[in-house]
C-alpha cells in the first residue's frame, strides 16, 4: 500500500532544506528524503564565509545542521534513506525508496544536487579541505597571496583560474591536452593574465604534503618528463555531475544531465515536479543560490497544490 503525500522533497542540502522550511510553513506536510549525502556538498566544506547572516563564518556541517533543525521545527518529516526509482506517468507521482517503500506524492521537489568530479588520487582525498578544493569561489579567499594550481581545460577551469589570479600571485593551470576545451573568450582571458601559467599536456600525478598541500608532482603525458611545482592550493575544476540519473526517462535535461526548468520558475516538463539547487543550476552552484531555488520550488509547489484543490 503506497504512502500518500502532498509534498515530497528528494535530497537535502541548502535547496532541499529551504524547500522544506517553506513547504512546512505553508502546511504542505512535506516529507524529505536526505539521500546518500545528508546535507550535500557542504558536509565536506570546512569554512563557509560567504553565506549571509554568518558574519564570523561557519563550518559547512554545522550550517547544514541549522538548516535541518529549522526544517524540523516547522514539522518536516526528515528520513535518512535514498529514493532510487520514480514513475512520473500520472497526475500523482510514484517513487520508491531503496528498501522498496512506495510513495504517491502530488508534488515532488527535486534537490538532489551535483557532485564534483575528482581526479581519483589518494592524496587528493586525503588533503581535501587542507589545500585541495573543487570550488574557487567558495575557498579562493583562503589562498589570497599564495601560489595555487587549477586542473582542467574547460570553461569551469578557465573561470576558476581567472578568479584565483585576482587573489594569488601565481596560478598554474594544468591542461591534459595541447588545447583547451573552454570557449574562445575564456581562453583569451586566461592567456592574457600574466600571472597564469598554462602547463600543456600535463597531468597531476600526486599532490604533495602530509597535512596540508605543499606542492604537486606533474607529468608531461607527451614526453614523460616529471616536475614538482611548489604551491599551497590545488583546485580541481574538471566539472560536476548532477545527481539526476533516476529522472532520466522522465524529465528534460541538458546533455550533461542538469534538469531543465521553465524560465523564471522551478517547473520541469512534468506537471507537479519541481527542480532546485545544483541538480538544475550549472552556472552559480552556491549555497545561497541553491537555497533561493529551494524557496522557489516550495512556492511553485504550493501554488500547484492550491490550484489542484489539494491544499
Amino acid at each position: 500500500m503506497a504512502e500518500k503525500l502532498n509534498c515530497l522533497i528528494i535530497g537535502s542540502g541548502p535547496a532541499g532544506y529551504t524547500a522544506a522550511i517553506y513547504a512546512a510553513r505553508a502546511n504542505m506536510k512535506p516529507v524529505l528524503y536526505t539521500g546518500e549525502e545528508p546535507g550535500g556538498q557542504l558536509m565536506i566544506t570546512t569554512d563557509v564565509e560567504n553565506y549571509p547572516g554568518y558574519p564570523d563564518g561557519i563550518m559547512g556541517p554545522e550550517m547544514m545542521e541549522h538548516f535541518k533543525k529549522q526544517a524540523e521545527r516547522f514539522g518536516t518529516d526528515i528520513r535518512y534513506e535514498l529514493i532510487n526509482k520514480v514513475d512520473f506517468t500520472g497526475d500523482v507521482h510514484q517513487v520508491w525508496t531503496e528498501t522498496g517503500h512506495e510513495i504517491e506524492a502530488h508534488a515532488v521537489i527535486i534537490a538532489t544536487g551535483a557532485s564534483a568530479k575528482w581526479l581519483g588520487l589518494e592524496s587528493e582525498q586525503r588533503l581535501t579541505n587542507n589545500g585541495v578544493s573543487a570550488c574557487a569561489v567558495c575557498d579562493g579567499f583562503f589562498y589570497r597571496g599564495k601560489e595555487v594550481a587549477v586542473v582542467g581545460g574547460g570553461d569551469t577551469a578557465a573561470e576558476e583560474a581567472s578568479y584565483l589570479a585576482k587573489l594569488c600571485p601565481k596560478v598554474h593551470l594544468l591542461v591534459r591536452r595541447d588545447e583547451m576545451r573552454a570557449s574562445k573568450i575564456m581562453q583569451d582571458r586566461v592567456m592574457n593574465m600574466e600571472n597564469i601559467e598554462i602547463h600543456w599536456n600535463t597531468e597531476a600525478e600526486e599532490i604533495l604534503g602530509e597535512e596540508v598541500v605543499e606542492g604537486v608532482r606533474v607529468v608531461n603525458n607527451k614526453t614523460g618528463e616529471k616536475q614538482v611545482i611548489p604551491l599551497e592550493g590545488f583546485f580541481v575544476a574538471i566539472g560536476h555531475k548532477p545527481n539526476t540519473d533516476i529522472f532520466n526517462r522522465w524529465l528534460d535535461m541538458d546533455e550533461t544531465g542538469y534538469i531543465i526548468t521553465k524560465p523564471d520558475s522551478s517547473k520541469t516538463n512534468v506537471e507537479g515536479v519541481f527542480a532546485s539547487g545544483d541538480a538544475q543550476d550549472k552556472t552559480y552552484r552556491q549555497a545561497v543560490t541553491a537555497a533561493g531555488t529551494g524557496c522557489m520550488a516550495a512556492l511553485d509547489a504550493e501554488r500547484y497544490l492550491v490550484e489542484k484543490g489539494i491544499l
